[in-house]
């Protein structure tokens, strides 16, 4: 089925031999499904790419459980689609259901490593070492192999703004799809970015402006996210509230998702966070 990733077919006869025999030589993906069932079919396709993504590194077997009759059930398959990794003979791990590809990353992760894993591990030593270029030129290459990865990004976006690139590390999550911004992986970095750009961007003379328009929510922000740079959290997350309130249109409702992030930042049980929490929810003035 793919000329790129080895993938067998297993049967009565030789299932012992093509997922028993070759789990002692490495790690053995066994989808377990029958043609009647949906879900089945549209993992399939999933997983003859998740094969192919990994290169080699393990053996996808499509076991069809009508026709291995009590061998399916003798491998504790009671429902499909089920996905079983097989090590030395074992079964190491089992999904059940056409859980999503981050589900398979996962848990591959814990036999073996793609080559962009490798590389996210190699410029984690480079930043800790202090070789922060190296380490942001080791992700890029990471998030090429792997464009869809929502932890290569923002481990980018975050290096990238420790080494005083903030507009780029902005870039690049803007490019992310909407629906990736709004991860909790990327969607606090994506909005703390925003306030440290808007604070300095901004309009200088912000604060005449809002004393004349008190429905200028560029002004407004611009205040919020310099009252955060100089330790002022009550007063940003007062302007944060104002702006949520005021205008949840403006940039994808910066004031509300500006509030999320401090609230990350601070954490659940900070008095700010608690008080700010509420009044966002209505239930305080």
């Amino acid at each position: 089925m793919s000329a790129s990733a080895p993938i067998l077919e297993a049967s009565r006869d030789n299932f012992d031999a093509v997922v028993l025999g070759n789990s002692a030589r490495g790690l053995v993906l066994v989808h377990f499904w029958t043609p009647t069932a949906g879900p089945c079919l549209r993992l399939m396709p999933r997983l003859v790419q998740l094969a192919a993504d990994y290169g080699g590194r393990f053996l996808l077997v499509l076991a069809n459980t009508d026709d291995l009759g009590r061998i399916a059930h003798a491998q504790g398959v009671t429902s499909v689609p089920t996905v079983k990794f097989y090590l030395h003979g074992q079964v190491v791990h089992t999904i059940h259901g056409a859980e999503p590809d981050s589900s398979f990353h996962e848990a591959l992760g814990r036999f073996i490593a793609r080559p962009q894993d490798r590389l996210r591990s190699e410029a984690l030593r480079a930043h800790q070492a202090g070789r922060t270029q190296e380490a942001i030129q080791l992700l890029a290459q990471a998030a090429v192999q792997q464009p869809d990865s929502l932890a290569i990004a923002a481990d980018l976006a975050k290096l990238l703004t420790l080494d005083g690139q903030p507009e780029q590390a902005l870039s690049l999550l803007a490019s992310l799809p909407a629906e990736a911004r709004r991860d909790a992986r990327v969607a606090h970095l994506y909005a703390h970015l925003e306030l440290v750009l808007a604070a300095s961007q901004g309009p200088e003379d912000a604060a005449a402006r809002l004393a004349a328009d008190d429905c200028d929510s560029e002004a407004r922000l611009t205040l919020a996210a310099r009252a955060l740079l100089e330790d002022r959290m009550a007063e940003a997350m007062q302007a944060l509230l104002i702006l949520a309130r005021q205008a949840p249109d403006y940039r994808d409702d910066i004031g509300r998702r500006g509030l999320l992030a401090l609230f990350d930042l601070l954490g659940g049980e900070h008095e700010l966070t608690r008080q700010y929490r509420a009044r966002l929810a209505g239930r305080e003035a």
